[in-house]
């Protein structure tokens, strides 16, 4: 993986222009209300995921449960952010372009998009939510997880209510 700071001072910058990222929200739903169960999104290998991939599960998992249980019905979180800036070195191509291109010299590359670094077993999103929904949000993180290039899996966690910390049992899907 190249090293690609971006810094607020622009002389320890070396990524000249760094993508925005498309992900418009990370949290949605009702935030600060205590639910049973935690669904974790997991993934199975350490891979980049782009922020267009985030934002497409997000979209499509979001609207799955917003159709049903409204806006306060669920909790959900992206808790991944797509720090690292993607290059490329774009090759000159047709006739003459070997008088242009430089090859591989300087070839830093521009900014591209932007990426998230996962590691395997990290949580990419995080559902909470009441017991007789737990099939309706199962069904929206697999959706999820369609769009993402990465086998994944869920996690589902009950919650002890009153004290907002996990029970011992975690029960894999």
């Amino acid at each position: 993986m190249p090293y690609t700071r971006f810094s607020k001072f622009q002389n320890k910058n070396f990524v000249r222009a760094r993508p925005v990222c498309k992900v418009v929200r990370f949290d949605a739903g009702e935030v600060g209300k205590l639910f049973e169960y935690d669904l974790h999104l997991i993934t199975k290998g350490s891979l980049q995921i782009r922020d267009t991939a985030l934002e497409s599960a997000r979209q499509c998992s979001g609207r799955v449960l917003e159709k049903t249980l409204g806006k306060t019905g669920y909790f959900m979180q992206i808790q991944v952010y797509p720090h690292h800036v993607l290059r490329e070195n774009a090759m000159a191509t047709g006739a003459g372009a070997d008088r242009m291109s430089t090859g591989m010299a300087r070839s830093f590359g521009k900014a591209v998009g932007v990426a998230a670094q996962v590691k395997k077993g990290q949580t990419l999103f995080l559902v909470k939510i009441n017991k007789p929904n737990l099939e309706l949000a199962r069904r929206a993180l697999k959706r999820a997880a369609g769009k993402l290039p990465c086998p994944c899996a869920i996690i589902v966690e009950k919650m002890a209510v009153a004290s907002k910390l996990p029970i011992a049992s975690k029960i894999a899907a």
